[in-house]
């Protein structure tokens, strides 16, 4: 019995180590989403100041046409570099756009689109405690979603969208979803 408490710490040491050589080997960016196939989380947003009352953005909005639906906020660092992005796919036309304004002061949100420009359709507050994200699974922001014709989430995106994330991954599934 003494024998095996002796080589317990190993063993333990062993398991551990196994599992954090098999953590090293996963991309942290494929994050599975447990919303991928279903419907958009049932939400009433209402607008940003200044955008008009019926510019905010519910479920029902995110049916009839593929979206992308983009996860921002006033105070993230990583959505400025995003944004030059999606006023090129804006100006592209390939797919509406539509935003949540996350853990947000609404009016900082309005200044901060004033100032990068606007490439959103739509655009719902989602102040603190940010439930309408939550309950989409978000992590952080910026991330994407693209949504089909149905108001199912088909696809999600985390971090940042680029020129390569957006040629060789969103619209592709764009152009699939708008067969």
């Amino acid at each position: 019995m003494r024998r095996a408490l002796t080589f317990l710490p190993v063993a333990i040491f062993g398991v551990l180590a196994l599992l954090f050589i098999k953590g090293l080997t996963l991309n942290p960016k494929e994050i599975p989403s447990v919303l991928i196939n279903h419907p958009v989380p049932d939400m009433t947003l209402a607008p940003l100041p200044g955008r008009g009352e019926s510019s905010g953005l519910s479920a029902a909005n995110l049916k009839g046409r593929v979206s992308l639906v983009n996860i921002y906020g006033s105070w993230c660092i990583a959505c400025v570099q995003e944004h030059p992005y999606l006023m090129e796919i804006k100006k592209s036309g390939a797919v509406p756009i539509h935003g949540i304004d996350w853990r947000d002061d609404p009016a900082l949100g309005a200044a901060w689109l004033k100032k990068h420009g606007d490439p959103y359709e739509r655009v719902g507050v989602d102040p603190p405690p940010g439930r309408a994200a939550v309950d989409f699974g978000v992590t952080g922001a910026p991330e994407s979603f693209i949504v089909d014709k149905q108001g199912i989430i088909r696809y999600k995106h985390i971090g940042p969208i680029t020129t390569e994330v957006w040629a060789k991954i969103l619209l592709p599934i764009v152009r699939e979803l708008e067969k």
